[in-house]
């Protein structure tokens, strides 16, 4: 189903505070200078044992005006989306470039766009989530809560939604205007068994984070299936194994591999971190540009792609927040690194060593009072047409262990020495599943791992995971992203017993 843009946001005097801004940044000699209006509604719903917990509804609106003055970056924002206060802020961001102007040792140019004139895009969802009742929405969870609570080895039950509402109105100097608007949401319920002796096992959904409407937890993931088999998963859970740590061949489900990609992947690849700008805050990358073309990064098999286009990806957007049009490119083919996620500057500053003198849409901004920084796209391994199934995967297997679902993970600050848990471990033997173990971690270092990858799933074995709370930036700034994969074996990987580890 196709929505229109929420009248509600066009309403706002979104093209003559654009117009007075950029006319004043004009005047002032400012050499670029961009607008962005932005309506962010978030509504949160937790529910505990079946009573809500909570139920917040926040709206964020407000307009930020952007410019680079004598190759200085300025900024300014105020939550008045008015054109006297916009030709203000533009009068203010060209004074902080001014002031910031002795600082500033490497002039600010930008990797030229083509103009994007009056452009629309909305996210693809059929029912807005906003236009639901919260009465409606906490009587489900309600229900929800009461299927798991009726089974004797279910203690709590916890359900908790976000749902999002974004809308964006870019301009600039160029002539590019693009109004936006997306949706997306994240449904969790995690089950919680206590045992007599006070101990506890918890068992949470594998539902991923999605760019899709209300529809989501109607009809789109079949809730009904996977609620009913928590409980049975819990008590395998709570009854199994400790894990021997050792070597083993691991077959890991697209619901945990997500999050490696998004570790060791995604965040390594962003060529900001790369060149060491996040190194005081979110650190920097073993895959510095240097490497570019030449770091094998894992086997033959892993072809990575990036991109801003992916039906329901929580990174899909038409244009990004610097005005570039949403596109798809290669990080790693082959094994071997040949792309990084770009901005407008980064494009332009590194073109030479690069290969190409334009950005891949990569600019992002989570607030109008905060100033875009280049954010993660949907980062995603490729599966092999033809692949085989998950269960071929698993008969490929004499000794290892399958991994469903994401849970706690560590990385260090250059995105190389890893470790990750996760929902269910399942013990693999003579290629059958077994039963379920606990107490597992894989560890390995980036390149390492991804070298041990000896088989990718079809895509019938596809799914996108992801999560809303990527963080970034200083101030801290916190993004949704997607990774799609498939299903993959990995030989002879490193495992931890994580109580022993602990020293339990």
């Amino acid at each position: 189903m196709s929505h229109s843009i929420d009248e509600t946001f066009l309403s706002l005097p979104l093209r003559a505070a654009a117009d007075a801004a950029l006319q004043v940044a004009r005047d002032l000699g400012a050499t670029h200078a961009d607008v962005r209006v932005e309506r962010l509604r978030e509504q949160d719903v937790s529910l505990r044992d079946g009573r809500l917990q909570s139920l917040s509804d926040d709206l964020d609106v407000g307009i930020a005006v952007r410019v680079v003055h004598d190759g200085t970056w300025g900024f300014a924002s105020s939550p008045d989306v008015t054109p006297d206060e916009a030709a203000r802020l533009a009068r203010e961001a060209v004074s902080v470039a001014r002031v910031a102007k002795p600082l500033n040792h490497q002039p600010v140019e930008l990797a030229d766009e083509p103009v994007h004139a009056d452009a629309t895009w909305v996210s693809a969802y059929d029912v807005d989530p906003f236009a639901v009742d919260p009465k409606d929405k906490v009587a489900l969870f309600e229900d929800w809560s009461r299927r798991l609570l009726g089974h004797d080895e279910v203690d709590h039950v916890d359900v908790h939604l976000q749902q999002a509402l974004e809308n964006k109105f870019y301009a600039d100097l160029s002539g590019t205007t693009t109004t936006q608007q997306r949706v997306r949401l994240q449904p969790q319920v995690t089950g919680t068994r206590v045992d007599p002796g006070g101990g506890f096992e918890t068992m949470r959904t594998i539902a991923p984070p999605v760019g899709r409407g209300w529809e989501y937890l109607t009809t789109v993931w079949d809730w009904d299936d996977e609620l009913a088999q928590m409980p049975e998963r819990l008590v395998e859970k709570a009854k199994a194994s400790s894990v021997e740590p050792g070597r083993y061949d691991l077959v890991i489900d697209p619901t945990n591999l997500w999050l490696t990609i998004h570790e060791s992947i995604g965040h390594a690849t962003e060529l900001d971190r790369a060149l060491g700008y996040e190194a005081a805050y979110a650190g920097t990358s073993f895959a510095t540009i240097d490497q570019l073309g030449s770091l094998r990064y894992g086997s033959d098999l892993m072809h990575v792609t990036g991109d801003r286009v992916t039906p329901y990806g929580l990174s899909t957007i038409g244009f990004d927040d610097e005005g570039v049009a949403a596109q798809q490119w290669d990080i790693v083919r082959g094994g071997t690194l040949v792309g990084y996620q770009l901005d407008r500057r980064m494009a332009r500053q590194n073109a030479a060593v690069l290969g190409t003198d334009r950005s891949n849409g990569c600019s992002f901004a989570d607030s109008p009072h905060h100033v875009p920084v280049q954010r993660m796209p949907n980062v995603s391994l490729q599966p092999l047409a033809g692949g085989p199934s998950t269960e071929e995967l698993i008969a490929g297997v004499e000794r290892g262990i399958y991994v469903v679902g994401d849970k706690s993970w560590s990385i260090d600050m250059q995105r190389y020495n890893f470790q990750f848990t996760g929902q269910r471990f399942y013990e693999i033997r003579s290629g059958r599943l077994v039963g379920q173990l606990r107490d597992v971690a894989y560890q390995a270092t980036t390149t390492e791992f991804w070298g041990s990858m000896e088989a990718v799933g079809g895509p019938q074995t596809y799914l996108l995971g992801g999560a809303f709370n990527c963080g970034k930036a200083q101030p801290g700034q916190v993004a949704a992203v997607t990774h799609g994969c498939p299903a993959a074996l990995f030989r002879n990987v490193n495992i931890l017993n994580t109580v022993r580890e602990a020293g339990r």
